[in-house]
């Protein structure tokens, strides 16, 4: 297999399924451990990925929200319900851009609330659905990405308040930090950190630590982690330790 292929396989596998160990790699593409640590070493140099202990996660950076909203569907979907089951008729719920915030919006029909955004996805979904007061934020729009970012949509944050916010990310470091890899897309999110009475992040199992170069929070600043699966114990502890609660999937860890 030439290499270019083997590249394009390893990216599919690591943006499909999370974070693979060298031999996951190893056996699905057929070749040596060997060549697949060669092969990571290049994509990591080429800003692709970021190796870890034993293999490597995908660094998804820009990637089109098309692309991402097919990948980790029913965890997001698990994600979503559990977080839905939080808010209260009457409530104001700020959602975040991202994939797994737009499943969350799915989960909202029917309800009477009030949906603060600046995630287009979220808007189209919830256009139609005449119980819920919908609130689109301005901004500059990020037309691949499906969202609003700037300095009008960081002004319009400073103006509201809502009880949840429903905050995305791209990566959890052991020490709890929120992390992203959009730049642009940090102040937006600190804006929404600072409109929303309660925090709550949505981070399936592939963020941790998935990736990330920004900074977005740190674990002070959260309420609740909703994930799909029990969180590794060096990032359980710093959450613990700041206070935060751990809901997975239908069960909360304390």
């Amino acid at each position: 297999m030439l290499a270019e292929r083997r590249h394009q396989l390893i990216l599919r596998a690591l943006r499909s399924g999370g974070p693979a160990a060298v031999t996951d790699l190893s056996e699905q593409l057929g070749v040596s451990p060997a060549t697949i640590r060669r092969d990571l070493v290049k994509l990591e140099e080429d800003g692709l990925l970021t190796r870890v202990h034993g293999g490597a996660v995908a660094d998804e950076g820009d990637q089109p929200f098309a692309e991402v909203a097919e990948v980790r569907v029913p965890e997001k979907d698990a994600i979503a319900a559990r977080a839905a089951a939080m808010i209260k008729d009457g409530q104001s719920v700020l959602l975040d851009i991202g994939t797994t915030a737009f499943r969350l919006a799915r989960q909202l029909h029917g309800r009477r609330l009030t949906v603060i955004t600046s995630n287009l996805v979220v808007y189209e979904e919830l256009a139609d659905d005449e119980g819920i007061e919908l609130v689109l934020l301005g901004g500059m729009v990020r037309r691949e990405y499906r969202s609003l970012v700037g300095f009008l949509t960081e002004d319009n944050l400073r103006q509201l308040h809502a009880d949840w916010l429903f905050l995305g990310t791209s990566g959890v470091r052991p020490g709890g930090q929120v992390m992203d890899t959009t730049v642009v897309e940090v102040p937006v999110k600190r804006a929404m950190i600072k409109a929303g009475d309660k925090v709550v992040l949505l981070a399936d199992a592939a963020k941790f630590p998935g990736t990330g170069m920004a900074k977005v929070c740190g674990p002070e600043d959260l309420d609740v982690v909703v994930t799909n699966a029990p969180v590794d114990a060096a990032t359980r502890s710093s959450l613990e330790e700041a206070g935060v609660e751990v809901v997975v999937a239908g069960k909360v860890q304390t």
